[in-house]
């Protein structure tokens, strides 16, 4: 199964650490277990005091390598000792040290992630103002209600759900609601 971690090194360091993981990768024979490493850059135009502009690159998540691994239950004890000796390495995200395993990044904030970078297309949202809607998780299980409002951006709706008698405005995630046809 395949599972994303987050790796933390010096900041700045970044792409030095990706060549560096590549390399090991190669070297080692670690093609089948590490599949993607990522140090995602962010573009921006920017410009200066004097009225010019310049593109500028920064990292998004500065400190941060995103590795996509292969791992049964967690990570072999080869891979994780190569990855975190490499030269820079200052650990794995969500490993509390001492001999500890990583945990894995949940797939979905994975998803957001990939998306934020452009490696992964956003899901088409098909739920507009004046639907009929259906709420399938959260406090509001099981209600219908209309759709008042769509933010695309924030990935919300508010919805108009019945409660005590009169509508009132509950704001949700995309993922928490369905179209009724």
């Amino acid at each position: 199964m395949r599972r994303w971690y987050a790796v933390q090194t010096y900041s700045g360091y970044e792409n030095s650490v990706v060549d560096d993981l590549i390399s090991r990768k190669d070297s080692m024979g670690l093609a089948n277990k590490i599949y993607q490493i990522l140090a995602p850059d962010q573009t921006e135009e920017v410009t200066d005091k004097k009225g010019k502009k310049k593109i500028k690159t920064s990292k998004i998540y500065p400190g941060y390598i995103f590795l996509e691994m292969e791992v049964e239950k967690e990570i072999d004890d080869t891979t994780w000792f190569i990855i975190r000796n490499t030269p820079k390495v200052t650990g794995f995200l969500g490993s509390s040290g001492h001999g500890t395993k990583p945990v894995p990044i949940p797939q979905d904030e994975m998803n957001r992630i990939l998306q934020k970078i452009g490696l992964l297309e956003k899901e088409e949202f098909n739920i507009h103002e004046g639907d009929q809607v259906e709420v399938i998780s959260g406090p509001f299980i099981g209600q219908t209600g209309v759709v008042s409002a769509v933010n695309l951006e924030k990935e919300q709706v508010v919805v108009m759900i019945e409660l005590f008698g009169r509508a009132t405005p509950n704001e949700l995630q995309f993922n928490q609601v369905k179209k009724l046809v």
